[in-house]
């Protein structure tokens, strides 16, 4: 097997986790480009090379010119900017590390708030760690392992800013049993759109903490975070299995779920190289010294091919590493920064098998391109509290994402695939499935409050009341 098909099936699955017009009037200097009113932090750059740079994020689909770029050393200057912005109602838009998809961390002649070098990692201990909203998992991540510890749940792509997960929920390998991110979140200090600095919690101011954890960044800028931390395992053993058809492989993955049997379960439906699909399984099992798993009784009864099955045994921080040698292949190859045209959504599970089936039949092989996947595994509702994050009304649903990875930089082909986004998400929508809310189409506010549902009043409350004059999070068109 070519070693980039190696890498390409060995990549992580659940990634979910990755650009004008001129603004005129704009002078070089802050301060003068204030002089009316109360004056722009000394950190806002308004030099055209930094502003072209924050014009266009990961998905290459949307592009919109920035009227500056605040590069925070505090939340008071975060604040600071929010009260310049509301005096003038010039909209604001946090950016992390870039990764959003459709222009959701883009402003047309706003301000984007560049958050990457508030990226601090302040205080580690035995169950918690508190950290800067900019910084990335993979860096939290090295600092808690040195005391042999780790977030619940990890992002299968661990360059995302801790603040941008948090802001749409944060799914990863082990949401099975975690659940989101933002179900792990303890606090979070947030500078509100009305130019508050305030701390949330469970206790302290609720109704903010529950607005910001998935709330699409409406209400306010997360700019520190205490999350839970747990023991880390030592190494984990993984499970790549691959099945003949779609029913053989969902049917082990529900078997695999409600039996517990591994720690993360994910799956894929991959293209085959000839027009055709191929579908896989994806387990893995953490174990300590002296304690690995009985591969045999693992995978009883399952229905795998299993001469194909592959087997690996890895250290813990090397398996959450593993999709940075999948983004390493996909820039060596110039695809890492073509047009991301993601879809990723979550499907009922009782009807999952056929909508997925239908859904694949009318897409051919390159509908995700040559490195692309369709993610396709099963979670327990039971997993999930945050109360913004949207999940089809039953006990299990399946993640079902098109990972769309064009071969080439083709604008009008990545258009199509937009438009195609749409389509699918009516056709899921109108199965009783939601979208997780980070893919590549439009929605309007209506379409926002569908999405929200029995949780549209609480979000909107929390608009009325911390950001008012809706400045904060332009790029989702949710108000």
């Amino acid at each position: 097997m070519p070693s980039d098909r190696r890498m390409f099936l060995g990549a992580g699955l659940g990634v979910t986790a990755a650009l004008a017009s001129h603004a005129s009037g704009l002078t070089t200097s802050a301060q003068a480009a204030s002089s009316d009113g109360p004056p722009l932090p000394a950190n806002v750059h308004l030099e055209p090379e930094v502003r072209a740079a924050a014009a266009h994020d990961f998905g290459r689909l949307i592009h919109k010119q920035p009227r500056g770029v605040l590069r925070p050393a505090s939340s008071a200057d975060i604040a600071s900017l929010m009260r310049w912005a509301k005096d003038r109602d010039v909209k604001v838009a946090a950016r992390g590390q870039g990764h959003s998809i459709y222009g959701r961390s883009l402003t047309e002649n706003g301000i984007v708030v560049d958050m990457s070098a508030m990226n601090a990692i302040r205080d580690v201990r035995y169950d918690r760690v508190v950290v800067d909203a900019g910084a990335t998992w993979r860096d939290l991540l090295d600092a808690t392992l040195a005391q042999g510890l780790t977030p619940p749940v990890l992002t299968n792509y661990l360059g995302l800013s801790v603040g941008g997960t948090i802001a749409v929920g944060g799914i990863g390998a082990m949401s099975s049993r975690h659940g989101m991110q933002t179900d792990n979140v303890i606090a979070l200090e947030v500078v509100t759109g009305d130019g508050n600095v305030l701390s949330c919690s469970a206790t302290a101011n609720p109704d903010l903490f529950d607005a910001v954890r998935a709330g699409l960044g409406q209400c306010g800028i997360v700019t520190r975070a205490t999350l839970r931390l747990v023991r880390a395992p030592e190494r984990i053993r993984r499970f790549q299995l691959f099945y003949r058809d779609l029913p053989s492989l969902l049917a082990d993955q529900r078997r695999m779920l409600t039996e517990g049997r591994f720690e993360q379960l994910q799956g894929a439906v991959l293209p085959d190289g000839s027009g055709g699909w191929r579908y896989q399984l994806d387990g893995a099992i953490s174990y300590g010294s002296g304690s690995a798993p009985d591969d045999k009784a693992v995978l009883s009864g399952l229905s795998d091919e299993r001469g194909a099955a592959v087997i690996a045994d890895l250290s813990y921080r090397e398996d959450t590493l593993a999709f940075g040698k999948f983004e390493n292949l996909l820039r060596s190859k110039g695809q890492w920064s073509n047009p991301q045209p993601w879809f990723l959504t979550f499907l009922r599970g009782s009807n999952a098998e056929r909508v997925a089936d239908d859904i694949l039949a009318g897409l051919k092989g390159d509908a995700v391109g040559p490195f692309g996947r369709i993610t396709l595994y099963p979670l327990l509702t039971r997993a999930f509290h945050t109360p913004l994050v949207r999940l089809p009304k039953e006990d299990m649903f399946f993640v079902f994402n098109l990972i769309r990875i064009p071969a080439s930089n083709d604008a009008p082909a990545a258009e199509r695939m937009v438009a195609d986004n749409r389509r699918l998400y009516d056709r899921i929508r109108e199965a009783g499935g939601v979208q997780y809310p980070v893919g590549a189409f439009a929605m309007s506010p209506g379409d926002w409050e569908v999405h929200f549902g029995s949780s549209w009043p609480q979000l909107r409350e929390a608009k009325r009341r911390y950001d008012p004059q809706h400045l904060l999070a332009p790029g989702y068109n949710v108000f």
